[in-house]
């Protein structure tokens, strides 16, 4: 008998430790109406397609579901009188909570011979006064493509229509224009360049100085800008921040190719969802050049 528990024992030691290992992270955001911008309330939120991974929005709109394991995920939300939003492919990390925040439309279905429902388009640019030549981009794409190095630019090189000079820097030519006619914009504020070892009167550089980290969905123009963006002829950036982390303090730090880069955020006051957020970056271009190594910029 004691042999026989002894044997039990063995063979059931390394799953338990398997499962141990298992590492977890939690998905939270904030779900509002796509027309008044108000919270709603009640709207269903299922993680990897699973019972015991879902929950319902509070009164503000915010939502959270702790113990998801790392990799890639699926997310669902629906609502009644809703159109439901599906996500997949999504990366979850076990360094950084994942925060998703989603606009849903109201449903509308006319009982008729003809039925017409309507989906939203995931590429729909964040401003709508765009209807041509837009598209919204995300983290996770900045991320995702070949070559991005983590940078925005890099990224919408491989856009249909835009290309780039050399690979020495992340200038953007649209469509053959002239890359000293992008228009960078953050948080409606317009900035000169946000890139490090820039040609004088350039829009682009060696390395970025942007945190994808701090950047929430925002827009690239190739043409038919809105009229808000008047200083354009070649194409917009228009770059939006998200919000820090309201329910705990976060610190992150990457170290690569293109440099350092340190985070920090948390909430001011949980009560009333609010945070900070701060973010730094060097680039180590800065330290080779001062030793004489020269970058053909």
């Amino acid at each position: 008998m004691k042999r026989f528990f002894l044997i039990t024992l063995i063979f059931l030691f390394p799953f338990v430790s398997l499962k141990a290992q298992q590492m977890i992270q939690t998905v939270k955001g904030r779900v509002v109406d796509d027309i008044s911008e108000q919270p709603l309330v009640g709207v269903g939120v299922v993680v990897n397609n699973s019972g015991y991974l879902a929950t319902y929005t509070d009164i503000d709109g915010y939502y959270s579901i702790p113990n998801v394991p790392v990799g890639r995920i699926t997310i669902l939300f629906s609502s009644m009188g809703m159109e439901s939003i599906y996500m997949e492919n999504i990366s979850l990390n076990s360094g950084k909570e994942l925060v998703i925040n989603v606009t849903m439309r109201e449903d509308v279905m006319t009982v008729r011979e003809i039925v017409i429902t309507a989906e939203r388009d995931k590429l729909r640019p964040v401003n709508d006064m765009a209807t041509v030549s837009a598209r919204t981009f995300s983290v996770a794409d900045a991320e995702r493509y070949a070559g991005a190095m983590s940078d925005i630019s890099r990224m919408a090189q491989n856009f249909a229509g835009v290309g780039t000079p050399n690979d020495s820097n992340n200038d953007i030519v649209i469509r053959g224009n002239s890359p000293y006619g992008l228009l960078w914009r953050m948080e409606g504020v317009d900035i000169y360049n946000p890139n490090h070892f820039a040609d004088g009167g350039a829009t682009g550089g060696a390395i970025s100085m942007l945190n994808v980290n701090t950047l929430s969905n925002s827009d690239f123009y190739t043409s038919a800008f809105p009229a808000e963006y008047g200083n354009a002829y070649s194409g917009v950036f228009d770059i939006h921040l998200r919000e820090g982390n309201y329910d705990k303090h976060e610190f992150t730090g990457q170290l690569g190719i293109n440099g350092l880069e340190v985070g920090v955020e948390g909430p001011v006051s949980r009560k009333l969802k609010a945070s900070y957020m701060g973010a730094y970056r060097y680039s180590f271009l800065d330290a080779l050049a001062y030793l004489g190594f020269e970058f053909g910029t």
